[in-house]
């Protein structure tokens, strides 16, 4: 359909062209295919021009409130990617905040290593595909060498993450960067080190004698989110497979639910995960489980869908909540008490968390709340350091 054939305002090409996009991206007919050719017929210059916005953004509206099914859809086809390794130059050693955190949701005060710069999977979710180059990976020439000069306090204890800017395993010692994460980890043992991933490439934790502040946790989702929307990561049995190996050795290791995504019948399929966590480790040997969804800033939608990919993941009835476009709060209280009340025997054993979620969910879903991001912290150190001290007996 040529939009400049009718009296479209800016405002309303622009919204129709968005809702082009989603279409394809959606797998749904095309706008062609079911534009309304009696509209034709019976209106003419402005209005028909209203009525065929109108019957456009209904049909949007209308296939973002109902829940998304993918028995009929057809995602990406991937080849081999090829990708480009560089060292470059940084000024700094890369650490700091969260770079997620706001006022207006409780945050773990989590600091974020950037060993690696850029993920090799492509999750249609992912963020960041926003800020680098997917491709090109990019490794600090100078990692190993900041990470000793590196000062902390050593009467403070450090929770750090490497696997915000690019996956923690899935390039394994590449460049030296898990000698180099070993060695850190091993001087500064006030340093709670977590790698997170949705590989199985854990290789060189099975060669190597792992500190015991180092903890691995892995990303889960159910089967028809990895095949759809988690592409080129291992699958959910190689994960967990991957996560019982590395906790036969002693490594402590943790599940990310994040993001939950909703779909048809996506409760049931997430209790069988749920379940099979239970059935597969003990509490003693998980450390974290954590919860989130869907989640994002208008730059990063603008963004999916300037790649066009086939993804269902923005088919979603978006409302605004801390300045961010997610599911609403009843959603998000259903989707998150669910996993809580399924992990009932693991209750008091295990650390559960929401991540990036209003203040208020924290007592809908857990029966109580932080009064502020720091108590939260200091808890979650607490239950992760008792943990690393019982394994280092």
């Amino acid at each position: 359909m040529d939009l400049e054939k009718y009296n479209f305002t800016v405002s309303q090409k622009k919204i129709l062209e968005d809702i082009r996009k989603d279409f394809f991206m959606w797998n749904e007919k095309s706008f062609e295919d079911i534009f309304p050719l009696e509209y034709e017929e019976k209106y003419s210059g402005k209005q028909l021009s209203k009525k065929i916005f109108e019957y456009y953004t209904k049909i949007h509206k209308e296939l973002q409130e109902k829940p998304n099914d993918y028995k009929q859809f057809e995602g990406i086809k991937y080849d081999v990617r090829k990708f480009e390794f560089k060292q470059i130059e940084k000024k700094g050693i890369g650490l700091g905040a969260c770079p997620v955190a706001s006022e207006g949701t409780r945050c773990c005060n989590l600091l974020t290593l950037d060993a690696v710069e850029s993920c090799g999977f492509d999750c249609s979710y992912c963020s960041i595909q926003s800020f680098y180059n997917q491709n090109k990976i990019g490794f600090d020439k100078d990692f190993k060498e900041k990470l000793l000069n590196l000062e902390l306090d050593p009467a403070e204890v450090y929770h750090i993450g490497t696997g915000q800017s690019s996956d923690s395993l899935m390039w394994g010692n590449r460049e030296g960067v898990l000698d180099a994460l070993f060695d850190f980890a091993k001087n500064n043992p006030n340093v709670i080190l977590e790698f997170k991933t949705k590989s199985n490439n854990i290789k060189y934790f099975l060669e190597k004698e792992v500190p015991k502040n180092i903890i691995v946790t892995w990303s889960l989702n159910t089967p028809i989110i990895i095949k759809n929307e988690e592409h080129l990561t291992a699958s959910l049995e190689q994960r967990i497979d991957s996560a019982r190996a590395l906790a036969n050795k002693g490594v402590l290791v943790g599940f990310h639910f994040h993001p939950i995504v909703v779909y048809k019948d996506y409760l049931n399929d997430y209790k069988k995960i749920y379940d099979t966590l239970i059935e597969t480790f003990t509490h003693d040997e998980v450390v974290l489980i954590s919860m989130g969804t869907l989640t994002f800033i208008k730059p990063v939608i603008k963004q999916l869908r300037t790649r066009e990919m086939k993804t269902k993941i923005l088919q979603m009835p978006f409302e605004t909540i801390n300045g961010k476009q997610s599911y609403s709060i009843e959603t998000k209280k259903e989707m998150f008490s669910h996993l809580y009340n399924s992990f009932k025997p693991w209750h008091g054993k295990v650390y559960f968390y929401m991540c990036m979620e209003a203040h208020s969910l924290w007592k809908d879903v857990f029966g109580f709340e932080y009064s502020s991001n720091n108590q939260m912290e200091e808890f979650m150190k607490n239950s992760y350091m008792e943990k690393i001290r019982k394994k280092s007996l």
